[in-house]
Order: C-alpha cells, then structure tokens, then sequence
C-alpha cells in the first residue's frame, strides 16, 4: 500500500536567547507545527500553528531547512510521510499558552542547549542549530 504524501510547515520560536518546545501526546518534545491544507501557504502555515498550539505571535526571520517524518497512521491504516517546511522566527515576548486540547501536554521556553538535549528527532535538533544561527544573524543585524 503506497504512503500518504503531507506537506507541513513549522516554527522555531526564539525569545531571548530560549527556544519554545511542546511536549506532544506521545511524550515527545517537538516545535510547533501543522498540515498545510487548503492551498495555503507554508509560511502562513507556519505562522498559525505556532499561535494555535502555542498561543505565541511571532514573525518570519528566515527558512530553517526541511525534515521529514515517516510513520504508520493506525487511523489510516498506511504509512504517512510528513515532509516539513521550518521556519526561523522571533516572538516580542515570551508569553505563551499551550493547546492542551489538542493533546499537547506540556511546553515552554527552554535555553537553546537545554532545548537542543530536549527535543526527541535528530532532525529537529539540526533545524533548532541551522534556526538558531539565522536568529543570531537576525539579532546582529538589529539595532539595539
């Protein structure tokens, strides 16, 4: 049976030198992210999960590369590849309020390093260091 293709997309939120993580329903520490549907765009995309999961307002810095993610759906009965846009982004705040309704279980701003131990996927701790230098870039080019 040949796998269910999902395009995706996600944020990297930094605020004062901390990252935001989730911790999904399976215990895993992950960064906000979402299906892309209806022809919308990834960086709206992006830009909706992180507030919708997160209760965080954030802004585009940069593309922080692509992951992907392959499992066996039980609802589905098939395999599903999620293939994921992630974006770097910057909150003016670090208020945030966890979707606790959509299964999420817990979730913070976390020191990047503590963060980068954190997260479950190797792919999301190369995301979190590609993000994290597009932040420092960012945080260079602006003026204090």
């Amino acid at each position: 049976m040949a796998s269910a293709i999902r395009s995706c997309a996600g944020g990297v939120v930094f605020c004062d030198e901390q990252v935001f993580l989730l911790m999904s329903d399976r215990g895993e520490w992950v960064m906000p992210k979402g299906v892309i549907r209806n022809r919308n765009h990834s960086n709206d995309v992006a830009l909706w999960r992180v507030e919708d999961e997160a209760g965080i307002h954030a802004r585009i810095i940069g593309i922080a590369g692509n992951t992907r993610y392959d499992f066996f759906s039980e609802s589905r009965g098939k395999d599903v590849s999620n293939r994921i846009q992630w974006f770097a982004m910057i909150a003016d705040d670090d208020s945030y309020h966890i979707s606790f309704d959509q299964g999420f279980l817990n979730g913070g701003y976390y020191p990047v390093q503590k963060a980068r131990e954190m997260l479950s996927h190797d792919c999301d701790r190369e995301i979190l260091d590609t993000a994290y230098q597009i932040y420092t870039e960012c945080k260079q080019d602006t003026p204090a």
